[in-house]
């Protein structure tokens, strides 16, 4: 049977001695964020992960959910596992104090949303939605909707989602046809179809809170038209609780290859009152808070999938014989040896902990800027966190999802045929694993954002400051020799990434193919950038706690080990991202569509 244990050492070395996040306990909600709460935190965390998420994660997946006259009947014991985690306080952990919430830092939120996701991607999701649903309407929805709302989705009575799909529309929102038209009393009335709705239908809560991009009539065409409505499931009654069934239904649950322990709903709006969130025809500024979100949310769904499976992987490696070690019998005493002692096996594993480790590192960095952008009343700060998680945002989306499965799939394979047994557990990674390239916008479109995007906006300012800030650290540690065998690596990969960013400057205009051609492969060399960047960092840390005898020796070799690891066997990938970048689009788009 496959298990799960939170990384929680790990986790403290990213918070407390990577990222110092003491240093800002000047900033509402750290000042409590003190190192024995967080690790108590972290500590608890752990425990109803593993011993209340884990063990639910195969029987919910051969389960699933269960759909039938508009109804959804979660896996047996999702709804109990569900209340122990509402009761702990934990869906409030980050939320404002003003409506229930414990205002901790958004950073700590997401190593405790790291450890749901990795021992119930499932279970996890139902909670992981509410969050982007919260966001959106903490920050754009009116007060009255707030108060009606947010303390008891904060609370976790009540869960959230998003719909943005329609059957004939996905990326290109522009396209919708649910309409949203005004009645006398303020409200709309929303009429539509939405698909692949997560979590749209389920028997968990006793409301749902769903947030619906529609069109008003007469509004703008396209993109521009589009406003975003709170539409509850149960609307309210006079003393704030879930009265009359509103005019949603779930016309159906999809049948899918993984997460079968979260519904995939089909959402039909048939005349359902609504509520405005912001401005007529802003939509989208509104439901990008929540995406936004949402993408953090699944580029760490990418880790979870290799963490889970790396760690899994590990423990077969070790038990199971077979062969001999090509230097020489490690295991004389017995028939064989160990897997783990074959180069090809370490490969596997190897490259599933360097990603792990470094995307960790990334990952909370990232949730740090959150919480500087938010909470920070330096403007300047403010301005430079939202700048690095714009750039971030879909390099984390798209990269760690990508690599999430590659390193679930490689999991697999240490097991050889026992691997794509059911039983032992590795398959249902991989197919869990495969979504998070998919949904909240499929991992091309993420590489069209950064280069169509993010890399033009201000002026370029996002991308310059990342460079900067890379290029400082290595300025700051150019005398450090220990440090050379990170920083001259990473140098290299900054350098390439420099080139390749000026070669989309001067090729994407004069022909916009060369940035579709172009932009996986750049997505791809920021991604390794900024994990090289953070192995330089780590292992900074590493050798200055080994230099003054702190703390754990072994932890912090290993450190080093698994970050040469990195920057010898993987960085180097960065060379054939630019070389294949500057090949633009030429043989890319030469062959006629009818030749395929």
């Amino acid at each position: 049977m496959p298990s799960y244990t939170a990384p929680v050492r790990d986790m403290e070395f990213v918070l407390y001695e990577l990222l110092d996040i003491g240093q800002h306990a000047d900033l509402p909600g750290f000042e409590d964020a003190t190192p024995d709460l967080v690790s108590a935190i972290l500590q608890e965390g752990a425990k109803i992960t593993q011993e209340v998420f884990q063990p639910l994660n195969r029987s919910g997946d051969e389960e699933g959910c269960q759909w039938n006259d508009g109804a959804v009947t979660t896996p047996k014991g999702f709804k109990e596992a569900y209340q122990t985690y509402i009761e702990g306080g934990w869906n409030g952990l980050t939320a404002d104090p003003a409506y229930g919430g414990q205002g901790m830092p958004y950073v700590l939120g997401l190593a405790i949303s790291e450890m749901m996701v990795s021992a119930n991607q499932s279970l996890a999701m139902y909670p992981g939605l509410t969050h982007g649903a919260i966001e959106a309407i903490h920050k754009h929805a009116c007060d009255e909707l707030k108060a009606a709302y947010l303390p008891k989705m904060i609370s976790g009575e009540w869960t959230g989602t998003m719909n943005l799909t329609e059957p004939h529309c996905g990326t290109d929102l522009g396209l919708m046809r649910t309409k949203a038209v005004p009645a006398e009393d303020g409200s709309y009335r929303i009429t539509g179809t939405k698909i692949f709705i997560s979590a749209g239908e389920q028997d968990i809560t006793s409301n749902i809170i769903h947030l619906v991009l529609a069109k008003i009539p007469g509004g703008p065409k396209g993109i521009k038209g589009v406003s975003l409505f709170l539409v509850p499931k149960f609307r309210l009654d006079e003393n704030g609780e879930p009265g009359e069934h509103n005019g949603v239904s779930c016309g159906s649950i999809e049948k899918k290859m993984g997460i079968h322990g979260n519904a995939t709903c089909v959402l039909n709006y048939d005349d359902a009152v609504g509520y405005l969130v912001g401005e007529e025809h802003k939509g989208m500024r509104a439901m990008f808070t929540m995406m936004n979100a949402a993408r953090l949310g699944v580029g760490l769904q990418g880790l979870c999938a290799s963490e889970v499976s790396y760690q899994n992987a590990v423990t077969y490696a070790r038990d199971r014989l077979q062969g001999r070690a090509l230097s020489g019998p490690k295991a004389p005493d017995k028939p064989a040896d160990p897997i783990i002692v074959h180069p090809d096996i370490r490969r596997m594993l190897m490259t599933a902990r360097a990603f792990n480790e470094g995307a960790r590192a990334v990952a909370y960095w990232a949730g740090l800027q959150v919480d500087l952008a938010e909470r920070s009343d330096n403007k300047e700060t403010r301005q430079a966190a939202e700048d690095l998680l714009g750039i971030l945002t879909p390099v984390i989306k798209a990269f760690f999802t990508d690599m999430g499965y590659y390193n679930a799939t490689n999991a697999q394979q240490v097991y050889g045929g026992h691997g794509y047994i059911r039983e032992w557990g590795m398959e249902q990674f991989v197919r869990d694993a495969r979504i998070a390239q998919i949904y909240e916008g499929a991992n091309g479109i993420q590489a069209l954002d950064l280069v169509g995007r993010k890399l033009a906006a201000n002026g370029g300012r996002a991308v310059r400051l990342l460079l900067a800030t890379i290029q400082g650290f290595i300025d700051d540690n150019k005398d450090n020799e220990k440090l050379k065998e990170f920083t001259g690596p990473l140098s290299e990969a900054l350098t390439r990434l420099q080139q390749a960013t000026m070669w989309l400057m001067q090729n994407a205009m004069t022909a916009p193919d060369n940035a579709g051609a172009a932009s996986m492969d750049y997505l791809y060399l920021m991604g390794h950038a900024a994990l090289a960047f953070s192995w330089a960092q780590i292992a900074k840390v590493a050798h200055e706690k080994l230099a003054a005898g702190q703390g754990d020796a072994a932890f912090y070799s290993n450190k080093l080990i698994t970050g040469r690891y990195y920057v010898e066997r993987m960085l180097p990938d960065t060379v054939a991202h630019l070389a294949k970048l500057e090949t633009g689009a030429h043989t890319m788009m030469a062959l006629d569509a009818d030749a395929f």
